[in-house]
């Protein structure tokens, strides 16, 4: 099945969720203020979340450096589609699966052409990249605010190149077995009206070194970061206009840390965005993400996210 054709389907899905939000809009219980990501589902409760991200960079820090430089516009389109559903009475563990699709393209073609799903590997690359079984865990009963997400990332892609020849085809993404657990966290203030939120994620990820790839048919930059730890830490301040309707600004500080690879790197990231109930059942959030600095080949680019979530 070609990415038109996936691109398509996961658009009738997640109209399909919508039309199942209108037949249910009659209650005026909100979702975007309880269902943090903090909070647990109840047994036989689903989560389904459908994000899609557009990353687009004409920056790029230099090596080993902090230092800034112009490149050729790259943009990287990442959909995360994320499904969970509650199996404890206590509502205390939720499993889920998460998978992701990535567009790819280089040589400053314009930031929507991403949406062509080309994959020439010279300077496009296009498919359905890592599925990851996922546990969502509230630990302690007297702190129903704080939870955890653990899962594992299986890269699904082949190595694609030009048989015979040496040769590093376009990026797509990574080539590795990531484990990643995220801590969750947060806190309402101000009669309700505020709230902050804290997110720790600690990843690892596993494969074999760039080094050690066969160079004839793996492309060595997709194994950039194996044998490394990804540590990002994330504040969120989020404002509730009304119950239905969320605003948020938030910063990110992450390293990448060398766990045999010889390859470290880091970066700053600021944001705002916001969310709306749109039915009971479907949300919508929208977001801008700024990279404001970095080391070690960190781009130095722009995020824009649209997503839906239907709670079932």
């Amino acid at each position: 099945m070609n990415m038109k054709k996936i691109t398509v389907l996961l658009a009738v899905f997640a109209i399909s969720f919508a039309g199942i939000a209108q037949e249910d809009d009659n209650s005026t219980r909100s979702n975007v203020q309880e269902f943090t990501p903090s909070k647990l589902l109840s047994k036989g409760q689903w989560d389904i979340k459908f994000f899609n991200s557009l990353y687009t960079q004409t920056k790029q820090t230099g090596a080993g450096t902090g230092e800034s430089f112009d490149i050729d516009r790259q943009n990287f389109f990442t959909n995360t589609t994320e499904v969970f559903t509650g199996v404890s009475e206590n509502s205390r563990i939720n499993v889920g699966l998460v998978f992701q699709i990535r567009s790819n393209n280089y040589g400053g073609q314009s930031a929507l052409s991403v949406f062509d799903f080309d994959n020439n590997l010279v300077d496009s690359r296009s498919g359905l990249t890592t599925i990851a079984p996922s546990i969502r865990v509230q630990p302690f009963a007297s702190v129903p605010n704080f939870s955890f997400t653990s899962s594992v990332f299986f890269s699904i892609f082949k190595d694609e190149g030009f048989a015979g020849e040496f040769n590093d085809p376009a990026y797509l993404d990574k080539q590795s077995t990531f484990w990643e657990t995220k801590f969750f966290y947060d806190k309402t203030f101000g009669g309700g009206d505020w709230q902050v939120f804290y997110e720790i994620d600690l990843g690892f990820n596993f494969g074999e070194k760039g080094v050690d790839a066969d160079f004839n048919n793996s492309n060595v930059g997709e194994r950039f970061a194996n044998n490394s730890l990804f540590l990002p830490a994330s504040v969120f301040l989020s404002y509730f206009p009304s119950s239905k309707s969320t605003l948020f600004v938030n910063a990110q500080q992450a390293f990448l840390i060398d766990l045999g690879n010889e390859f470290e790197q880091n970066y700053t990231q600021l944001g705002l965005g916001g969310k709306y109930q749109l039915t009971d059942v479907l949300n919508v959030e929208a977001s801008y993400g700024k990279f404001v600095r970095g080391n070690n080949f960190q781009g130095l680019g722009q995020t824009f996210s649209i997503g839906l979530r239907a709670l079932l």
